[in-house]
């Protein structure tokens, strides 16, 4: 399977989930307590749901331009000084849906082909802490991608589960509704 295949599919329908859930959170809350959510976080020492949010895109927009050997727009800087400050400077459930709007459109536009460099292609991964990672391409989005990804996603469901938004399993997986089978769809 080609990483183009893998990846831009996997962020469309996570994002898209991601930005159904907020908007459920806005249907079922007063809007007060609705913007309030994106300063609620799991643990004291864990980032909030408005860091969630922009880090998911993060790892989303670097995904696609570090595997294509692009230099990062500035939005990825953005989104990680707002995702960073988010304690400060939440933003609002608008600033949110933005960021997800802005990296499905990035998606979109990318070429049937764009991430489907040699799987074996080197990439050096700089940490912030100074660490780097050798990956090859293939290493880079399976290991490193979309495990992070998910792990924003996850965090950013959790956050909204534990502040009482009704979401469920089928609010995570969606996007695999077009794949039941009619006649296996529970009767009443």
């Amino acid at each position: 399977m080609s990483l183009t295949k893998l990846l831009v599919p996997t962020y469309t329908q996570m994002l898209g989930a991601l930005s159904s859930w907020l908007k459920k959170a806005q249907e079922q809350m007063p809007e007060a307590d609705a913007e309030a959510l994106l300063s609620a976080r799991l643990a004291p020492d864990m980032f909030p749901l408005s860091t969630q949010v922009r880090f998911a895109c993060v790892q989303a927009q670097e995904g696609i331009f570090r595997l294509q050997g692009k230099p990062f727009p500035k939005t990825v800087d953005e989104l990680l000084e707002e995702g960073r400050n988010a304690d400060e400077r939440p933003g609002s459930l608008a600033d949110a849906e933005a960021r997800i709007d802005e990296t499905l459109a990035l998606l979109d536009d990318l070429a049937p082909d764009a991430l489907d460099e040699e799987a074996d292609t080197p990439i050096e991964h700089k940490l912030p802490n100074g660490m780097i990672l050798d990956l090859t391409a293939e290493q880079y989005a399976r290991d490193w991608s979309l495990a992070q990804f998910y792990f924003h996603i996850m965090t950013a469901y959790s956050i909204l589960r534990s502040e009482k938004v009704a979401l469920g399993k089928a609010d995570y997986v969606a996007h695999m509704f077009p794949y039941i089978r009619p006649e296996t769809l529970p009767k009443g």
